[in-house]
C-alpha cells in the first residue's frame, strides 16, 4: 500500500491493525532490487531530493534509470556530492551493469564521476528520469516537497523508497 501513496497510518486504519505492526511489518521486508539485464543501451543519472523529520534534513538519492524498460537499475542514498556520484558509479561496478552511453544533466559530480564513458549532457537527454521523478512524488506522499506526510525515522525512508522501487521494476509486492 505504501508503493501506492497511502502512509503508515492510512495502511493501519484500512486494515485494522496497529501503526507499530504495520512498522514492524515495513521494517521487516528486504525488498532489494537488481537489474533485470547486464547490458543498457543508455541510462540516465539524476538526484532527487527528499527529507526526514524537518525540511533541513534533506536527504538526497541519487539513481540510474533505464527508459526503454522503465526500470530503475542502481540507487544509493547520501549528499548531494561527487562521494555520492561516485557511490552510484561504483554501484553499478558491483552489479556488473554494462552500458554504452550515460545521460545527466550538467552537474559537475555526474560529470567527474562519469568520466571515462560515453556521456550525454543536458536536460534533453534525461526526459525520462525526470518523468519518473513525478512518478515518485506522484506516488510517494512523503517524495513531494511541499507535504505534511514525511519519514520520522531515516531507516523507514529508506525501506518505503526499496518497496517502491521494487514495485515500480516488478509490478508486485
Amino acid at each position: 500500500m505504501t508503493a501506492r501513496g497511502c502512509g503508515i497510518r492510512d495502511i493501519a486504519v484500512i486494515t485494522s491493525i496497529s501503526i507499530g505492526k504495520v512498522l514492524s511489518t515495513l521494517g521487516s521486508s528486504v525488498y532489494k532490487t537488481t537489474p533485470k539485464k547486464r547490458y543498457y543501451e543508455r541510462l540516465e543519472v539524476d538526484e532527487f531530493w527528499t527529507y526526514v523529520g524537518r525540511k533541513k534534513r534533506k536527504v538526497w538519492l541519487i539513481y540510474a534509470y533505464d527508459r526503454d524498460t522503465s526500470e530503475i537499475v542502481a540507487y544509493v542514498w547520501g549528499k548531494r556530492d561527487l562521494a555520492t556520484a561516485r557511490k552510484l558509479r561504483c554501484r553499478l561496478k558491483y552489479l556488473k551493469v554494462t552500458y554504452s552511453s550515460v545521460s545527466m544533466d550538467n552537474w559537475n559530480s555526474f560529470l567527474t564521476a562519469f568520466k571515462p564513458e560515453n556521456k550525454r549532457i543536458g536536460k534533453q537527454h534525461t526526459v525520462g528520469i525526470e518523468g519518473n521523478n513525478c512518478r515518485l512524488r506522484h506516488r510517494l506522499k512523503r517524495a513531494v516537497r511541499r507535504t505534511c506526510c514525511f519519514s520520522k525515522k531515516l531507516d523507514n525512508h529508506f525501506k518505503v523508497f526499496d518497496l517502491v522501487f521494487f514495485y515500480i521494476n516488478y509490478g508486485y509486492v
